[in-house]
């Protein structure tokens, strides 16, 4: 109960217990390789939440870099010296973010781009 108060605290959701612990390597994966967010919706952990969850933070890391690399391509000067690099630094940082609160088992929102709700 404290524990979830904690998480509550601070932003982010308990997992439902075991859930987490059973499905921790699929809520990492995407992260690593953001084109990959689809995989714990295809394999048996399809009807987690946690994974669920993940996959879709992943998704928005991965609509993330595709923005930053499609803007920061276009726009000559500002795109190639501002936004493609201060953008990949922040998305290598949210991403590690990710990675960390997946391996903790915590299901909270990734800075900026988490809010956005993909996956149901």
């Amino acid at each position: 109960m404290e524990e979830q108060n904690q998480n509550s605290a601070q932003g982010g959701q308990a997992a439902p217990a075991g859930d987490a612990e059973k499905n921790k390597a699929m809520a990492i994966v995407g992260y690593i390789i953001p084109i990959l967010f689809f995989i714990p919706l295809v394999t048996d952990a399809k009807n987690s939440p946690f994974a669920k969850f993940h996959a879709n933070q992943q998704l928005n890391l991965l609509l993330g870099w595709v923005v930053v690399n499609v803007v920061g391509g276009i726009l000559p000067v500002i795109g190639w010296f501002i936004i493609l690099p201060l953008g990949t630094i922040f998305l290598i940082v949210v991403m590690i973010m990710g990675i960390i609160h997946a391996s903790k088992g915590e299901m909270k929102e990734l800075p900026v781009i988490g809010g956005f709700k993909l996956i149901s």
